[in-house]
């Protein structure tokens, strides 16, 4: 499973705010996603007849282990609710930690993680172990 950083948030508007600066900060869009009854993102491609069904479902691709099952439903509950989330998928620890910094920025109400020891293919194809910008940017020296 892919490294995941999730924020929950009390609403919709500082869910987009969060996902914003994150994008405005270089991340992919592919790689951050809000999900809100107003904006359900890939939760909404979920096959179930509930709202709440198919937020549950989406939460349990991201949380793992023991207590994912009840984290998901936790989650789904506060969206179905009026919260919001933001997903981001980090590649590596410095992705991490401005993940983590822009994600807090916002005051979620939560800040799970899974998997983020699990950024080992950050630079498989590098030669080196910058950021492919970063060496476009300041030279490869």
């Amino acid at each position: 499973m892919p490294a995941v950083l999730l924020a929950l948030y009390d609403g919709h508007a500082a869910a987009e705010r969060a996902r914003t600066e994150l994008v405005s900060d270089g991340f992919p869009t592919d790689r951050v996603e809000l999900t809100s009854v107003r904006e359900p993102g890939n939760a909404g491609m979920i096959p179930a007849a509930a709202r709440s069904e198919r937020f549950r479902e989406y939460f349990c691709t991201l949380f793992q282990g023991e207590n994912g099952q009840r984290r998901a439903e936790v989650f789904a509950e506060r969206v179905c609710g009026g919260g919001a989330t933001v997903t981001v998928h980090p590649r590596g620890d410095q992705e991490i930690a401005r993940a983590k910094e822009i994600l807090t920025r916002q005051g979620p109400e939560a800040l799970a993680e899974e998997n983020l020891d699990d950024t080992t293919m950050e630079h498989a194809a590098s030669e080196t172990d910058r950021p492919l910008i970063e060496q476009v940017v300041r030279g490869r020296a």
